[in-house]
């Protein structure tokens, strides 16, 4: 999966970073740390975790919650443009991927505002629904295995509350959801959730071409 948006060649892609990017300096030291990493193309873009900063200031948000944490990058996007009562629930299976994320929050001094659950996804989500937290949540950022997409969408639906943002990454997926022929189990889950949150009215919707496509939802009342 490509580390940058799709469309742009590397010319304008460089161009806009150097006229739009302000990317604090731990994030640059937690991006370049993970360029080295067998599985790096995970982590999304600087421009991304920007532009979710920018979301996340934008609708207030004070608690929220990611799905797939990997090392990180993302939460401390979120976690450095929370206010100081903020909060992230962050749901990843891997305790080798995520020391990393641990050791840079811990660093950034936003340790205390992420709350790091080592369990699959779908157990995590179904546990904080089980405890009474629908509707608590103002954003929602779903990051994790594709054939899980749809689960982790409704779920996170329902710990919304009205007017929240949910942000789901991989939406174009490298442009296989747009190549009939590909019919992988993983675009095959995003093509199906795509199709289905087009016709979701329960949501505001806009898919924008960011990194590798992220999709915006806005809950309805």
């Amino acid at each position: 999966m490509p580390k940058q948006s799709i469309g742009l060649d590397d010319q304008l892609y460089n161009y806009l970073l150097s006229v739009s990017l302000r990317e604090p300096e731990i994030l640059l030291k937690l991006r370049q740390e993970t360029a080295s990493h067998p599985r790096s193309t995970m982590q999304i873009s600087p421009e991304q975790g920007q532009f979710m900063r920018l979301l996340v200031q934008l609708i207030g948000a004070k608690k929220t919650l990611e799905v797939g944490v990997f090392t990180g990058y993302s939460s401390l996007s979120v976690a450095l443009a929370l206010p100081d009562d903020g909060k992230i629930i962050a749901a990843d299976v891997s305790e080798e991927f995520t020391a990393i994320a641990r050791r840079y929050w811990q660093e950034a001094g936003v340790a205390d505002k992420i709350d790091l659950r080592l369990a699959p996804g779908l157990e995590t989500l179904d546990r904080l629904l089980a405890t009474g937290q629908a509707e608590t949540f103002d954003f929602a950022f779903i990051d994790a295995d594709k054939e899980n997409y749809d689960g982790y969408y409704e779920r996170s639906l329902q710990l919304l509350r009205p007017g929240g943002l949910i942000a789901i990454d991989n939406v174009l997926w490298s442009g296989q959801v747009a190549d009939p022929e590909n019919q992988d189990e993983s675009t095959q889950s995003i093509r199906a959730l795509n199709e289905k949150l087009h016709h979701d009215e329960r949501v505001t919707l806009s898919l924008v071409p960011i990194a590798d496509g992220l999709t915006l939802a806005i809950k309805r009342s």
